[in-house]
């Protein structure tokens, strides 16, 4: 039962999804925003943000045969794809770039705050050593470093969601991230209870695990 309720949740959001795409094309909002806009950086930010989550998603499908862990893998990678492109689309629509000068996370007054360090461009995103190992891992190892790295970047997840509520001015992407906020937190919770199972913990901060 705590998988269904996150799937509604998840669920929620991709229903809303639809409804949000047709109604920014049909201009509800107070306009088209600027380049340096918080409504463009949230979407451009985003979208990298969820690229990755989805690769690792299917990195752990790959990695063991547990169904519930499959699961969720499965159902963030096919609501992070699906977010990502109408993030995407927004920009297109916008006619606006998808890679901004100034750098990630321009928009919330943290340039070069992330570091970039290995990859890890924004807040909670794994480094490229961290997504090697993933791919290196089987069975419960790789379960627990996937709960573990997915912990941490749905929190930096959340954290540019938040970001978007308090800054955006697209009403529709606004309720967007929202969205994105509630979502993750739940399996931000069902996470944590896998990792208890597994007898594991999340990381306590939006860095990413070490172990």
């Amino acid at each position: 039962m705590r998988y269904a309720s996150v799937a509604v949740a998840v669920a929620g959001v991709l229903v809303a999804a639809g409804a949000i795409s047709y109604s920014v094309a049909g201009d509800n909002g107070p306009g088209v925003p600027s380049a340096a806009s918080a409504d463009a950086g949230f979407a451009r930010d985003m979208a990298v943000h969820h690229q990755q989550a989805v690769e690792m998603s299917y990195v752990v499908r790959d990695r063991t045969k547990d169904e519930e862990i499959r699961r969720l893998a499965y159902d963030i990678a096919q609501t992070q794809a699906n977010q990502r492109g109408m993030l995407l689309g927004w920009l297109d629509l916008w006619e606006l770039p998808k890679v901004s000068s100034d750098g990630p996370m321009a928009w919330m007054g943290m340039k070069g705050m992330a570091g970039g360090e290995d990859g890890a461009l924004m807040p909670g995103m794994a480094t490229d050593a961290e997504m090697k190992k993933l791919g290196t891992l089987d069975g419960r190892r790789a379960e627990v470093y996937y709960l573990q790295l997915m912990t941490a970047h749905h929190r930096g997840g959340v954290h540019m969601a938040e970001g978007c509520v308090s800054r955006c001015e697209v009403p529709v992407e606004k309720r967007l991230a929202q969205g994105m906020v509630e979502a993750q937190e739940s399996e931000i919770r069902l996470m944590a209870d896998l990792l208890e199972e597994r007898g594991a913990k999340a990381p306590w901060t939006s860095e990413s695990p070490g172990a």
